[in-house]
């Protein structure tokens, strides 16, 4: 039995996150060698060559394919209606995009994990104003072609904290650098960076913008803080690949990606970096590290 991945990471995916997905598998009876092979393909940033990958995991016939990410998952549904697809995406709605049905009964042949962030880059926002009460202005970095409802959920909550929100197109790694300097002239208080691959593939290159423009910023995924980011607010990874192994191993076992519900992230986690937040002169309220489930020091 053969399984693919697609994905736009450098190896792909992260060696952490893999590893979660090899568990969920390995719990489903599933082990590499023995009675599983992968077929790994990857756009290396260019999501203009996700269609050409796709096709060619299609054309293996592969048993199942595991996509990560918006513009993977669009390239695989287009390549096959018959291949079992279960995918992993944290920016969109999976029935406003078209990919299933319902989240009870997908329908098709796609299921997986899915987060649409408008409700918590809404979070992200009220962590900022917690951080700097005095904040009145926040740039936003988004691609609005993946973005478009966190930008909606942000201007709201924005409104109703009397928080001025300035979305920032970022749509390719040449954009990154003229995106902080918008946000400086704008002369916003802090920033927020929205979720897509782009953003991920640069996280320490954005990292170092956001503090040589001395500008407080708030992510998706612990990654970023890892790298030098003062604060990320979301998902655990681990956890929704491991459990997207688990479906693979189920659809493998037999049952079709129609009768599998979407599944939703079952835990968050707050990481804060304190060495981050000291080099901005920002002292983080004692009530927020104490919800903290890791501070870096």
């Amino acid at each position: 039995m053969a399984c693919s991945w697609d994905s736009t990471d450098t190896p792909p995916p992260p060696p952490a996150y893999w590893d979660a997905f090899v568990q969920g598998l390995r719990e489903a009876g599933y082990i590499e060698g023995q009675n599983i092979a992968f077929e790994h393909r990857s756009a290396h940033d260019q999501p203009e060559l996700f269609p050409t990958l796709a096709l060619e995991l299609a054309g293996l016939n592969v048993d199942v394919i595991f996509a990560r990410g918006t513009w993977a998952l669009a390239a695989a549904k287009n390549a096959t209606r018959t291949i079992p697809i279960v995918g992993i995406d944290l920016e969109i709605d999976p029935i406003e995009a078209g990919l299933v049905a319902s989240i009870a009964r997908p329908g098709g042949n796609i299921t997986g994990m899915f987060l649409d962030l408008s409700e918590l880059s809404g979070k992200h926002l009220q962590f900022l104003k917690e951080i700097i009460p005095r904040i009145s202005r926040i740039a936003v970095l988004a691609n609005p072609d993946i973005n478009a409802s966190q930008i909606r959920e942000l201007n709201r909550v924005g409104g109703s904290l009397s928080v001025d929100i300035r979305a920032v197109d970022v749509k390719n790694a040449t954009d990154l650098d003229g995106a902080f300097d918008v946000a400086r002239n704008w002369h916003a208080d802090a920033v927020i960076v929205l979720s897509n691959p782009l953003t991920v593939t640069y996280r320490t290159r954005i990292g170092h913008l956001a503090e040589n423009a001395r500008l407080p910023t708030i992510y998706l995924y612990r990654a970023h803080v890892d790298a030098g980011g003062l604060i990320s607010y979301g998902p655990d990874l681990p956890d929704m690949f491991r459990r997207c192994g688990g479906y693979v191993g189920r659809i493998l076992g037999g049952i079709k990606p129609a009768d599998l519900p979407i599944q939703r992230p079952a835990r968050f986690e707050l990481v804060v970096n304190l060495k981050t937040a000291k080099a901005l002169g920002l002292t983080i309220p004692e009530t927020l590290l104490a919800t903290a489930d890791e501070v870096i020091e």
